[in-house]
């Protein structure tokens, strides 16, 4: 049997806007009381196998303008190149709403069946219809047998996708939405 329809208005089509920092992230937006802290603010818990590292970067339009409303969320393996029971790996970060930038303070991910250590990225903003997907590598790893890296037709777009050294344990990665430098997004 055929529910009928009739008594709901489709609403109309929105990009992610202000609302899902609100329902992901309300104690990033000041709303206190829902959860001690908002869910995955910490990938790993201190114990995590692997050497912590800080990843910051920008999201920027086709114009060069920095997004200051991303919420960004990544998936990843721990130190010893696990997922599963024992390790997290997930977490959900707001960009600085001033600056735009944003930081994942987390463990640098190991390699597992031929694939280079990387995390998995997420992003949603205002103007953005559906949430993007990417992946952050690390230079000066091993790239080589990386079968997601080897799919990429033009070779130049992979630095894209590596993020680069700033310093001891430090790492800057900004992803580019459209135009010179655009990120290689995926389809996943």
């Amino acid at each position: 049997m055929v529910q009928k329809l009739d008594y709901l208005i489709e609403s109309a089509s929105q990009t992610a806007g202000p609302y899902v920092h609100i329902g992901c992230t309300p104690n990033f937006c000041g709303i206190h009381g829902i959860y001690d802290q908002d869910l995955g603010l910490t990938p790993f818990s201190p114990e995590a196998a692997g050497e912590r590292i800080s990843i910051s970067g920008s999201v920027y339009d086709g114009t060069g303008t920095v997004l200051r409303d991303v919420m960004l969320e990544s998936w990843q393996a721990d130190g010893d190149g696990v997922y599963g029971p024992g390790t997290q790996g997930f977490a959900r970060f707001a960009a600085d709403q001033d600056s735009g930038v944003w930081t994942l303070n987390t463990v640098k991910p190991g390699s597992r069946d031929g694939q280079a250590p990387h995390i998995a990225l997420w992003i949603v903003a205002r103007g953005i219809n559906i949430g993007l997907q990417t992946r952050i590598y690390f230079d000066g790893d091993d790239h080589a047998s990386d079968p997601l890296l080897n799919r990429i037709e033009h070779r130049n777009r992979v630095a894209t996708l590596v993020a680069q050294p700033e310093g001891s344990g430090n790492w800057h990665f900004d992803v580019r939405l459209q135009g010179d430098g655009e990120t290689v997004f995926l389809d996943l």
